[in-house]
């Protein structure tokens, strides 16, 4: 048999035994029922389109048509058609994904790797630009395909396995892959059925996906402690301006998406080795500088970090032409004194950034209720005045609260409601959170779980009306910005679902009135007599 072509393209019928497929063809994954289809086909109708070969040393290596090659040897046939053409390695790749491209079920990762192959060429020479020409597909697509390369292998076994769409592969594909594997997680939900042991996994949507990776992973520049110019800080990061691990930097890959959020950096381990070391030079140059915790739960022994609960944060008064409340001019965390200090956050989310504080226990501005007079009766009673007017205000709205959430009708899937709760209670602070933990008694006092953990593990397995009530609960929560906030916010729901504000509140008042009543009497009882008391006790 001779392999010379004696025409720039010849068509020929060819035993099947001298046609071999190419090594470099992007198609990997062929469907098995597909394939059984078309050699169904083939024995009624036999080959339709000749397959395009190119002769290399004594065989024929097929350029496109791999597909209908395996289907007509399933088809038991022993010639086919084809279509002789003198083609280069990279002409013959060219073709061959362009060829595979207008196919659809040609998988996204196969088409990723012949992207790749071509970029890998020597001669010539390709961009992205270029391919997406030859192709006729935007320069953004091709980009995207090719970050699918780059996949770590348990997601990529799971795209290849049909376990995750395109969608959520190309959003994977966009992170670094130490944050991958954790990502992939966050693309399942195990939802438990009655009676049922073992939780069912459900593959979420896209968006779903897309909003985990904004709040977990993806961090905002603009905000960012340290100078996103300085090489120097880390210098195997290099500067922020040059990554391209940079949203910014990579217009082509993230501007559909993560770009329209500003530009961000995509790689948390690489931003915290910033921010540490932004700390460290920070402290060097200023040796007398406060370090501050913004962290919850207790200090550390024998640590230079101010607690939370031993400084107050000076705050810049909002609106200060004119303030929403004329009253946050007399409030502590809006004045300053003789001790305000700077510090720099060291521990806790805020770490980097600095502030200024009042960490001085002496201060009769910032730190009152400990400068509290030993025989000063008015002023005893104004503090306890005003601490009783807050704890009446603070549970009369978690009692409207509550009654809001009875009043909540169960219309929604819980699926709808689960995946609604999850992304609004993500957004809560801490202490938002630990009003919904304690409204719902989640979780045991011994619990040493942050409530966000609590309530991570609380909400899955939680009724449909549960999930309504901690839904609008939720809301109601991320809507209280400041005092006037929450008054409104609660009247304006309480309006919604019928709760009487005043009701409430007047009960709580004699809730309050009749606690303050035997606490009176139980002081003005007489003590009884020493002995009395002895003979009591025996």
């Amino acid at each position: 048999m001779t392999t010379a072509v004696h025409s720039q393209s010849e068509y020929r019928n060819l035993p099947l035994d001298a046609l071999t497929e190419s090594p470099n063809n992007p198609r990997k994954s062929f469907d098995e029922a597909s394939l059984n289809e078309l050699a169904e086909s083939i024995k009624t109708q036999g080959i339709l389109a000749p397959l395009v070969v190119r002769p290399v040393d004594h065989h024929f290596e097929i350029v496109a048509g791999a597909r209908r090659y395996r289907a007509a040897q399933r088809a038991g046939l022993e010639i086919a058609p084809v279509r002789i053409v003198e083609l280069t390695d990279a002409q013959a790749l060219e073709t061959n994904i362009v060829e595979n491209l207008q196919r659809r079920d040609v998988h996204p990762l196969d088409e990723a790797q012949g992207f790749a192959a071509l970029m890998r060429l020597e001669e010539p020479k390709y961009t992205i630009e270029m391919i997406g020409a030859k192709c006729g597909k935007n320069p953004a697509y091709v980009a995207a395909r090719l970050r699918l390369t780059v996949l770590a292998a348990p997601v990529a076994e799971a795209f290849a396995k049909d376990e995750i769409g395109v969608g959520h592969a190309l959003l994977l594909a966009k992170l670094q892959p130490a944050q991958q594997e954790e990502a992939l997680a966050a693309c399942y939900q195990e939802q438990y059925t009655n009676g049922a042991g073992k939780p069912k996994r459900i593959l979420l949507p896209v968006r779903h996906l897309q909003q985990w990776i904004e709040h977990n992973i993806l961090l905002e520049l603009a905000v960012a402690p340290f100078s996103k110019e300085d090489a120097a800080l880390v210098p195997d990061a290099g500067s922020c301006v040059d990554c391209p691990k940079r949203t910014g930097r990579n217009k082509l890959l993230f501007g559909d998406d993560f770009g329209k959020q500003g530009d961000q950096c995509t790689d948390p381990k690489c931003w915290a080795m910033k921010v540490d070391a932004y700390v460290r030079q920070t402290i060097a140059a200023k040796p007398k500088l406060v370090q501050i915790s913004t962290a919850y739960g207790p200090a550390k022994a024998d640590s230079p970090v101010v607690p939370r609960n031993k400084y107050v944060e000076i705050r810049p008064l909002p609106n200060s032409d004119k303030p929403t409340n004329p009253k946050q001019r007399d409030w502590p965390e809006y004045k300053t004194c003789q001790f305000t200090t700077e510090a720099i956050v060291t521990e806790g989310s805020e770490k980097g950034e600095t502030k200024r504080i009042c960490a001085n226990p002496d201060c009769p501005i910032h730190h009152a209720r400990k400068q509290r007079p030993a025989n000063d009766a008015a002023f005893k009673a104004e503090q306890e005045k005003r601490r009783r007017e807050e704890a009446i205000a603070q549970t009369t709205g978690l009692r409207v609260l509550k009654a809001i959430g009875d009043a909540v009708p169960v219309r929604l899937m819980k699926r709808d409601l689960l995946f609604t709760v999850e992304r609004l209670t993500a957004m809560l602070d801490e202490r938002k959170l630990a009003i919904l933990i304690r409204q719902h008694e989640i979780g045991q006092p011994k619990d040493t779980d942050s409530p966000a953990k609590l309530l991570a593990a609380f909400l899955p397995k939680a009724e449909e009306s549960k999930l309504a009530r901690i839904l609008v609960e939720t809301v109601i929560l991320f809507s209280m910005r400041t005092d006037m906030d929450t008054v409104k916010v609660l009247r304006d729901a309480a309006q919604t679902y019928k709760v009487d504000i005043e009701a409430i509140a007047a009960k709580v008042k004699q809730e309050f009135a009749a606690k303050e009543k035997a606490k009176a009497a139980k002081k003005a009882a007489p003590k009884p007599p020493a002995k009395a008391a002895k003979k009591t006790a025996a």
